[in-house]
C-alpha cells in the first residue's frame, strides 16, 4: 500500500470513528422547554378608511373609463388634504369583471375602484372622506402605527423575559434542582388588534348627503412571546 492509500484509509477510519462517537452521544438530560408571554394594551392610533365606487355596463372600456374618472376626481380631493403620517392617500383595488347569464354568456361588465385614506388624524380623514363625491366609505379599520407599537414593545418584552426567568427558576426548584442555565431562546412580537369594520353605504352619495362618519378607536394588544429551553443544574 502506497503512502497516499494509507492516508485515505486513515482518514476514513477517523471519519468513521467520529460518526460513531456522534451517534452514541447521550441525549441531554434535565432539559426543560418553556415559554412565556408579555402583553401591553394600547389605544389604536391609526385609522384606515376605504372608499369604493362601482359601475356596471355592457362595454368593459366604458365601465373602466367611468371608474377612472371617479377615482381621478377623488384623488384630487384627497391629495389636497394629505399630510405626512396624519392623512396619506393611496389607491386600492381596481378591477373589471364580466357579468354572465345562467348559460355562462357574458351579458355585461361590472367594476370596482377603491381609494384608501390612512393616518393618525381621524377628524381629517373622516372630513376628507365626506368631501369625496361618488365614492362612499365601504370599510374602516383601526390599528397601531409603527411608532406606537415600538414604544410599548420594550415593556412587553421585559415582562415576557422576567416571566420566563421566574418560571424557569420555579420549575427547576420544583424538580429538585438549585439553578438553571439557558440553552436556547427566541423572542417574537405580535400585534393583535387591526380590526376592519364594514360600513354599509349606498352605491352613490353626494357630498352634502355624506356627513363625516363618527369613528372611535379601540384597543390593541402588543404581545411578546419568549420561548426556549433551559438546562436544570444541581
Amino acid at each position: 500500500m502506497n503512502k497516499f492509500s494509507q492516508w485515505l484509509v486513515a482518514g476514513a477510519l477517523c471519519t468513521g470513528a467520529g460518526l460513531a462517537a456522534a451517534q452514541t452521544l447521550p441525549e441531554p438530560a434535565n432539559v426543560l422547554q418553556l415559554s412565556s408571554t408579555g402583553s401591553v394594551e394600547v389605544t389604536q392610533d391609526l385609522l384606515v378608511m376605504t372608499l369604493a365606487a362601482t359601475r356596471e355596463g355592457r362595454d368593459a372600456a366604458a365601465v373602466q373609463s367611468q371608474l377612472q374618472q371617479v377615482l381621478d376626481a377623488a384623488l384630487a380631493t384627497a391629495r389636497a388634504e394629505a399630510q405626512p403620517r396624519q392623512l396619506e392617500v393611496r389607491t386600492g383595488n381596481f378591477g373589471i369583471y364580466p357579468r354572465n347569464d345562467k348559460d355562462g354568456k357574458i351579458t355585461g361588465w361590472q367594476g370596482r375602484a377603491e381609494l384608501v385614506l390612512q393616518g393618525r388624524d381621524f377628524d381629517r380623514i373622516t372630513r376628507t372622506a365626506a368631501k369625496i363625491n361618488g365614492m362612499p366609505v365601504s370599510q374602516t379599520g383601526f390599528g397601531l402605527s409603527r411608532e406606537a407599537r415600538e414604544k410599548v414593545e420594550g415593556q412587553a418584552q421585559t415582562e415576557a423575559i422576567q416571566s420566563f426567568q421566574a418560571k424557569a427558576k420555579a420549575l427547576a426548584q420544583s424538580f429538585g434542582f438549585e439553578r438553571y442555565t439557558v440553552r436556547e431562546v427566541s423572542v417574537n412580537t405580535n400585534d393583535m388588534g387591526f380590526a376592519p369594520r364594514v360600513a354599509m353605504m349606498a352605491k352613490s352619495m353626494t357630498a352634502e348627503a355624506a356627513p363625516p362618519i363618527p369613528v372611535e378607536a379601540g384597543k390593541s394588544q402588543v404581545m411578546v412571546n419568549v420561548s426556549g429551553s433551559v438546562q436544570m443544574l444541581k
